[in-house]
Formats: C-alpha cells, sequence, structure tokens
C-alpha cells in the first residue's frame, strides 16, 4: 500500500490531504479510527474514500518529521481494508501490533 512519492518531489501537496495526515497523526498508541471518522474530523465529510488516497500518498519517511501511522485507520466494519492474507494486510496487521 505506502507508495514512496519521493518521486513527486517538488510537486504541492494536496491541503485536503494534509488535514487527513494531521488528524490520523492524532490518532493515541493503542487506538484505531475508520476513514470516515478520520473524514469527519478533518473536516472532509463524506470523503473516506479521500482519506484512503491520502494515506496512500504518505511518504515513506514521514512528513514533517513524524511518521504518519496509516496503520491505525480501518474500514466502518472495524476491519482492515487489504485482503486477509494479502502482503499489504499483513504489513498494516504488524505494524498496528508493534506501535
Amino acid at each position: 500500500m505506502k507508495s514512496n512519492i519521493s518521486s513527486n518531489v517538488g510537486k504541492p501537496v494536496s491541503s485536503k490531504y494534509i488535514k487527513v495526515w494531521q488528524t490520523v497523526l492524532a490518532i493515541p498508541v493503542g487506538k484505531v479510527a475508520c476513514y470516515g471518522q478520520i473524514a469527519d474530523l478533518a473536516g472532509l465529510p463524506g470523503r473516506a474514500r479521500l482519506v484512503g488516497k491520502a494515506l496512500a500518498a504518505v511518504p515513506t519517511n514521514g512528513w514533517h518529521g513524524q511518521i504518519v501511522p496509516w496503520y491505525r485507520v480501518i474500514n466502518a466494519q472495524g476491519r482492515i481494508s487489504f485482503a486477509a492474507g494479502s502482503e499489504n494486510f499483513a504489513q498494516q496487521r504488524d505494524l498496528y501490533q508493534s506501535h
């Protein structure tokens, strides 16, 4: 899932993405939030899919010196959105369990 947008260096980052990243940074350790909750808290109601796109665009080296904990965001059913058994599913599960 994690895309390295280093190839996009110099391109402006959407202010909506920044709102999402700031909101996700506020999720406490050991807690999760769903895409829709993040959208609402970021002032982007009804934009759950945008949250997913914003999280996919987080630079792998972080944003403003902080790693955005994208792995704390789950779907409305309380589950990881990636297909069970996939590499992305395992990555999200493992990151959540270790942080």
